[in-house]
């Protein structure tokens, strides 16, 4: 039988040429192809947890997987277990209570979440509040939804936090929904009460929905637990914050994430979802539920070996010159590039000259250019050996 040799021309939506480039995506290649050519590549530019997820969780998910209850359909919203149990981890860590009937969704991981939002809150020419620099994936959620993009501004002379008052009256007057995230990514930053009171009280003026990214909640250092959105009196009036267990269990590749607080924004982020998915493995929620409840432990020591890793570096880098502030929380480190360099040319000298991979801080928005990212996301030796290699390049003074 003859067929046609002319492709079918396969024209894709406007929304797909909308979207922003996968600014990871290009960095994984330019690692691999120069690992491809048997160099001993040291990457540090990306955010993927190093460690294995804890042995009594892998235990509880083998357990699970053998119950044929899981073998149907979940609920479509997921299991009221697993609501309960992150809503039983809220209110031990930060005192904050929450109804996991209504006030809990669970997510595809949070990064799901984080692109839902704002197609169920952003209409064409409405505005969003983005972070700059930030984590390039809300700008694909805002641009799936056809809206605008406003960038604050983060500076290290305001402790890389937006500043409410240089937003402008008509801005904020469109804006529907703002990103926030602390510890933050990528500067490593962290936010205080005094912070997110501003925030509840600037949102609430302008009727602006606040998406608080949680995700390295977890990860506070020097004694201190980072903050969350949750705690400020008036938060679940005017948001939600979206967690995840990625980072607090190295649960990455299991995705499971979570958005808490507004009921509204919960309601509308199920209702989505019930038309995207049927919510997550069973065996995978009671996994999730084990945990949130069981001991904590492989918590603190994680938080642990990340400030360990952390104090590690900073030593190599005074040993070379390279002067930067110590990050808060989080995983990153966000360090200044050496004078003459941008952040890509500098990225790039670090891979093809030592074998380096960190994130060009522009790749996060303008406002990172000036900046790497780093993260601890090594073991100590490989943090000392790959600012070793960076300082034979004799860049710093």
């Amino acid at each position: 039988m003859k067929t046609d040799s002319k492709l079918m021309d396969i024209r894709p939506a406007d929304r797909m040429k909308g979207l922003p480039t996968q600014f990871f995506a290009k960095l994984v290649a330019k690692a691999n192809a120069q690992a491809a050519k048997g160099r001993d590549v040291i990457n540090l530019g990306q955010g993927n947890p190093d460690k294995p997820t804890p042995p009594h969780i892998v235990a509880k998910l083998q357990e699970a997987a053998a119950n044929p209850l899981y073998h149907r359909y979940p609920p479509f919203s997921g299991y009221l277990f697993l609501k309960e149990a992150v809503a039983k981890r809220y209110k031990e860590d930060y005192g904050v209570e929450l109804d996991p009937n209504t006030e809990v969704a669970i997510l595809f991981g949070g990064k799901t979440g984080l692109v839902e939002i704002s197609q169920c809150l952003l209409n064409p020419g409405d505005v969003c509040l983005v972070p700059d620099p930030g984590y390039p994936d809300y700008w694909s959620g805002v641009a799936l939804a056809g809206a605008e993009m406003s960038f604050m501004p983060l500076s290290e002379a305001n402790r890389f936090l937006p500043d409410y008052g240089n937003i402008d009256e008509r801005t904020a007057a469109r804006a529907k929904l703002m990103f926030l995230n602390y510890p933050n990514n990528p500067t490593g930053a962290v936010a205080d009460s005094a912070f997110y009171e501003k925030t509840v009280e600037f949102a609430k003026r302008h009727n602006i929905v606040v998406a608080s990214d949680f995700a390295y909640g977890a990860i506070g250092f020097d004694g201190r637990r980072p903050v969350s959105f949750l705690e400020t009196p008036g938060a679940k009036e005017v948001g939600v914050e979206f967690y995840t267990l990625s980072k607090t269990y190295n649960m990455a590749g299991w995705r499971v994430g979570f958005a808490l607080g507004n009921a509204k924004v919960v309601s509308l982020i199920n209702e989505i979802q019930d038309h995207y998915y049927c919510s997550l493995f069973g065996g995978i929620q009671e996994a999730a539920a084990a945990a949130l409840t069981g001991p904590q432990q492989c918590v603190d020591e994680l938080v642990a070996r990340y400030e360990r890793r952390r104090e590690a570096l900073f030593a190599a880098l005074d040993e070379i010159g390279w002067k930067a502030a110590r990050p808060g929380g989080s995983f990153f480190c966000w360090l200044p590039v050496p004078e003459g360099h941008t952040s890509e040319s500098f990225a790039g000298l670090a891979l093809e000259k030592a074998d380096v991979v960190v994130a060009p801080g522009v790749g996060f928005g303008r406002s990172g250019e000036g900046y790497v990212r780093l993260g601890l996301l090594a073991d100590e030796e490989r943090l000392v050996e790959a600012v070793g290699r960076i300082g034979k390049l004799g860049l710093f003074g």
